[in-house]
């Protein structure tokens, strides 16, 4: 059946197109080069109910092609900065040169900053006498821990209060403190 169908189809298409009346790119710049005025005429008759020809195609000026443009001029223009760029001087003559200067040597960069720590601080909890637990989240999973406590096994809760904590990776980088965020994003 799905043969069947397909094959329909495809004979419609075929007919379909064989009698369709179209113009040919020579019929068209034959009408053109009769005039607007006829061109219009001549293009309707032949392509029926499809799209009327354009009235008037505009000339192009091919001297303008041929002439040499100027190059851009260095403005340093800053598209990132919103007020306007201080006048430049006329020019005065190629800037004097430089001394040179010996290169100094770079020290090699150090190890790259640890990674940010993506923990919220959602609230605390408090055990017997007053020890208290901070509880985290991240987008894995909801953690606690007390002063001193390794959370998931990567971060230190180093100090506890009321309204932020402390925490720094194992080894002591990265420290940073977060705020009580209750549970918000």
């Amino acid at each position: 059946m799905l043969l069947g169908a397909i094959l329909i189809v495809l004979a419609v298409v075929l007919y379909w197109q064989s009698t369709r009346q179209g113009v040919t790119p020579e019929e068209y710049s034959a009408a053109m080069s009769q005039g607007a005025e006829t061109s219009a005429g001549a293009l309707n008759a032949s392509a029926g109910p499809r799209a009327a020809a354009p009235l008037q195609i505009p000339a192009v000026a091919l001297a303008s092609l041929g002439r040499v443009q100027p190059e851009p001029a260095d403005t340093d223009r800053d598209p990132f900065r919103f007020e306007s760029a201080p006048a430049r001087p006329g020019p005065a003559g190629p800037p004097p040169p430089q001394p040179a200067t010996p290169a100094e040597p770079q020290a090699p960069p150090g190890p790259p900053p640890p990674p940010p720590i993506l923990l919220k601080f959602i609230g605390i909890a408090k055990q017997g006498e007053g020890r208290l637990y901070a509880v985290l989240r991240d987008e894995r999973g909801v953690y606690y821990g007390a002063e001193g406590d390794v959370v998931e096994g990567r971060y230190r809760i180093l100090r506890v209060s009321a309204d932020t904590i402390e925490v720094s990776y194992v080894d002591g980088r990265g420290r940073t403190r977060i705020p009580l965020s209750g549970g918000r994003p």
